[in-house]
């Protein structure tokens, strides 16, 4: 059956907004910070094969690699009516241990299989590990915090007593962790429901239908952009500040050929893994690239799984690109991520240059700050990653102080952060000039300072730190960021990446990067 355009343009909406109302749910529902103010969650529907079919308007990082956690869930469990998958390793599907991803199957009625499936991920503020909020300076996956293959945290539509207490028994922050997870399973229950709605209301074949055609449909937008494209072999290369052991300007190197409608990503030549955090996962590389080839087709495409077909990729393995265990994986995830998103962009400048920004700020700037608060008697686990500088496009001055590419979280508003944490924000505002000159300038960055008003144990991971953001046809480049302990009057400036023990009084500063310029 191939529904006709009406038809399947108001079928991609009805399911777009099933994954959105999930998203609501999450959000209202979720006990942390993290997850109520910043949204760092995505939702998405998924069809009887684990193919992405419909999600919303969240997070890129997770949503093109969420696909692969759902078919590691498929293929390792026998999914059955009320149950729910849970699964956080990055060695099956995974970007990083702090994402948790949940999969319920969707049954109709009097059927013994999925007609489809759910799926969530959210970022919980602590996973265990070396150090609270777990994105610490580490060598080595099990550093990280708790890793979880797929399992059934739902069994019949009740909460696993087992696999709970496990996963309780390995984060710093209990009743936050337990909140946030049962608000991820109702939010799959609803996208559920909607669903089964959908499906009593239109009808099992039509559904069905407007699930193939709308991958066939993004197929055919995809290999139509390609086809625009002028055919040939497009090469750059970037570099990641360090690894915070000492390996500094690692290389990943890009080589998109594009000919007849199809383009093969290939990532030889990018560094090996290395002994920090920034190795990425092979679900992250293909997160990364289908996010920019979306961002390039010249219509809107369906953000589904058929935007990949016409796409070829290659990671080796065992490189930056695609880490293997036991790697450390936690800035793979956030910095290594924003980096693969620059160097694609780089090479396909030269493709069409009429629509490829410079460079943005190009890192997350994660910090996490934790410990035992005193005057509340609980233990408390902050994180955030804060805004920077957008490339200025063609035409077009790159955003100030704004998440970019593979992050699409809010800021924790200060005054939830200093309702919920012993902590002070002491400055918030524009890095003024910090975007690079051009035709059109970069935008600029922002700079967060933050009092500790008890001993605290603060992680940063973050890039841009050294090699700036770069300009475009001649603009200018961005400034690079900067990290700073501010302790009385003294400051001192700090690694991109590093833990380090804060004491009452003492503050960590971030100045983000501004984005590169476009044009002389």
């Amino acid at each position: 059956m191939k529904l006709d355009p009406v038809a399947l343009a108001v079928m991609n909406n009805r399911l777009a907004a099933i994954a959105e109302e999930m998203g609501v749910v999450l959000g209202q529902t979720g006990y942390s910070p993290n997850i109520k103010e910043r949204h760092d969650f995505s939702c998405a529907l998924f069809d009887a094969r684990g193919e992405l079919v419909a999600q919303a308007a969240h997070i890129p990082v997770h949503l093109g690699s969420t696909p692969l956690s759902v078919r590691a869930a498929i293929e390792h469990l026998d999914l059955g009516p009320g149950d729910v998958a849970a699964l956080n390793d990055p060695f099956a599907g995974g970007t990083h241990l702090p994402d948790l991803t949940l999969v319920m199957p969707i049954f109709l009625r009097n059927e013994r299989r999925p007609f489809a499936y759910a799926a969530n991920r959210a970022h919980h503020a602590d996973i265990g590990g070396m150090a609270p909020g777990s994105m610490a300076l580490s060598t080595e996956i099990y550093q990280e915090g708790f890793r979880l293959p797929p399992v059934k945290i739902v069994e019949r539509g009740e909460i696993s007593r087992d696999v709970m207490a496990l996963f309780l028994a390995n984060t710093r922050v209990r009743e936050e962790r337990e909140g946030d997870l049962r608000a991820q399973i109702a939010a799959l229950r609803v996208g559920a429901d909607r669903l089964r709605s959908l499906v009593g209301n239109s009808g099992k074949s039509i559904v069905n239908a407007a699930m193939d055609d709308l991958k066939d449909y993004a197929a055919r937008l995809m290999e139509s952009s390609l086809r625009a494209l002028k055919p040939g072999i497009y090469r750059a290369r970037d570099f990641l500040d360090d690894d915070g052991f000492g390996t500094k300007n690692i290389p990943i190197h890009i080589s998109i050929r594009i000919r007849g409608g199809r383009a093969i990503v290939d990532f030889t030549g990018s560094s090996r893994q290395v002994r920090g955090s920034v190795n990425a996962n092979y679900a992250i590389t293909l997160s990364a690239v289908f996010y920019v080839m979306k961002c390039l087709a010249a219509e809107a495409v369906p953000a589904n799984e058929g935007l990949m077909r016409p796409i070829t990729l290659i990671a080796p393995p065992g490189s930056v690109v695609n880490a293997l265990a036991p790697a450390a994986v936690a800035g793979g995830n956030v910095e290594t991520s924003q980096r693969i998103v620059d160097v694609l962009f780089r090479a396909m400048a030269k493709a069409a240059p009429d629509r490829v920004p410079a460079a943005s700020s190009g890192s997350m700037s994660n910090l996490t700050i934790g410990g035992f608060d005193r005057v509340r008697n609980r233990h408390f686990s902050y994180y955030e990653t804060i805004a920077g500088g957008a490339g200025a496009a063609p035409g077009r001055p790159g955003a100030s102080g704004i998440h970019t590419h593979m992050t699409n979280t809010l800021n924790t508003p200060i005054e939830a952060l200093e309702a919920y944490y012993p902590m002070r924000i002491t400055e918030y505002r524009i890095r003024r000039g910090s975007g690079g000159r051009g035709r059109s300038r970069g935008g600029d960055g922002l700079v967060r300072e933050i009092e500790c008003l008890g001993e605290s144990n603060v992680s940063l991971l973050t890039e841009r730190r050294t090699l700036r953001p770069w300009g475009l046809f001649g603009g200018g480049n961005g400034s690079a960021g900067a990290n700073w302990l501010v302790r009385g009057k003294r400051r001192v400036k700090l690694a991109a990446k590093t833990n380090l023990t804060l004491q009452a009084g003492d503050r960590v500063r971030i100045e983000t990067p501004g984005g590169g310029g476009w044009g002389r």
